[in-house]
């Protein structure tokens, strides 16, 4: 019975995944060969349909490609620019602590909410934005092509990307900063006396001890930005056509034509995402001991 009691407490936390992943799981993939009506009646088998229907797409490979773009982007801005303000806000000044504060909002906030402020500050006819790009001489008047930012692609994305960028440094910042607040100072003054620079010193021995941190911090920034939702739905739909689509809206797009080839979408992020992080894991060498 002693054998039996570690179930007690391991038990719930099983029976819990099994309900709110593993189950989740096993009916998209059952889904995805199932012939479902856009009413969500099962119409029977489908074999390989959905996917073949999926892969036939013309638009497919182009979103797929998008998608691994969009991540990689807003991912390394956002890593890059948490680097730069965890180092910043681990040294003393004055206002620290308000300045610290500062960076929770866009966190705190909603990301829906904050995608739709953009959009609202990159109305062609009354965003602020866009005000003051015919005040500086950028644009000729409000309501034209040249101020519509969001209705194309070529100027979506890097909106798109910037908010992605905008919400995901709190939280990353924040990370990093628990990460260097455990790198000992010792080691800052053992650098000193060899002599070496604060270059030197952030390269070989603040980027390694941090290493652990940022992993974990970067590691969630590729799974939610790949499954990021509400900012590209809320600026664009994935519009103009799929020009500003990623797989995920491509997916959502999709469930209100057909059910099973959106299921079929769905597998097909699921195994991205599986290799988008064994990929990150990899590059990352997460389980290298820093030496």
């Amino acid at each position: 019975m002693r054998a039996l009691e570690p179930l007690a407490w391991v038990g719930p936390a099983v029976l819990l995944i099994a309900l709110v992943v593993l189950w989740p799981v096993i009916e998209m993939i059952r889904s995805s060969f199932l012939k479902i009506s856009r009413f969500g009646i099962v119409q029977g088998g489908n074999g390989l349909a959905n996917y073949e229907k999926l892969f036939g797409e013309k638009d497919f490979a182009d979103i797929m490609v998008r998608s691994v773009v969009w991540v990689v982007a807003v991912v390394a801005l956002t890593v890059l620019i948490s680097l730069a303000l965890a180092q910043l806000f681990n040294q003393h000044f004055p206002l620290r602590k308000i300045a610290r504060w500062a960076l929770i909002a866009p966190w705190a906030a909603s990301v829906l909410m904050t995608a739709i402020i953009f959009k609202w500050m990159l109305d062609p006819e009354v965003g602020v934005i866009n005000q003051i790009r015919v005040r500086l001489g950028l644009i000729d008047a409000m309501g034209g092509a040249a101020a519509d930012q969001l209705g194309d692609a070529s100027t979506a994305m890097p909106w798109l990307v910037f908010v992605a960028v905008f919400v995901s440094v709190p939280f990353t910042t924040y990370a990093l900063l628990a990460g260097l607040a455990t790198i000992p100072s010792d080691v800052y003054e053992a650098a000193r006396m060899d002599g070496a620079g604060r270059l030197r010193t952030y390269w070989s021995i603040t980027l390694p001890l941090l290493r652990p941190a940022l992993t974990v911090a970067a590691l969630i920034n590729v799974m939610n930005v790949f499954n990021s939702f509400p900012i590209i739905w809320a600026m664009t739909h994935g519009q103009p056509g799929y020009s500003t689509a990623t797989s995920t809206i491509f997916m959502f797009i999709l469930k209100g034509s057909d059910i099973g080839e959106s299921a079929a979408m769905s597998v097909v992020n699921f195994g991205m995402v599986i290799v988008l992080t064994v990929i990150f894991l990899k590059v990352s060498r997460w389980n290298k001991e820093v030496t």
